[in-house]
């Protein structure tokens, strides 16, 4: 195997923001960031969404709105068109 060609595989502290849960996979990501973990200091990454978060993963129903995007900029900006006719 040639030498120098591939990534640093290390230890990436990964922290889900949505359900505040830490993490810590073997990744060949770089971040400049750094946090201490437990002890140990880890390269540090956030992230939106995990398995910790994800609907799909925790079972979690979230209810989509029925409406159009038409129907719901009415409802919501609907009262300053009549202003303006008037």
């Amino acid at each position: 195997m040639r030498s120098n060609i591939h990534p640093t595989y290390q230890e990436v502290l990964f922290h889900d923001t949505n359900a505040d849960v830490y993490f810590v996979i073997r990744s060949t990501m770089q971040p400049k960031q750094t946090r201490e973990f437990e002890g140990k200091t880890y390269p540090y990454v956030t992230l939106d969404i995990s398995s910790a978060s994800h609907p799909f993963y925790t079972g979690e129903v979230r209810q989509a709105s029925n409406e159009g995007r038409v129907a719901s900029f009415n409802k919501r900006f609907g009262r300053f068109a009549s202003r303006n006719k008037a």
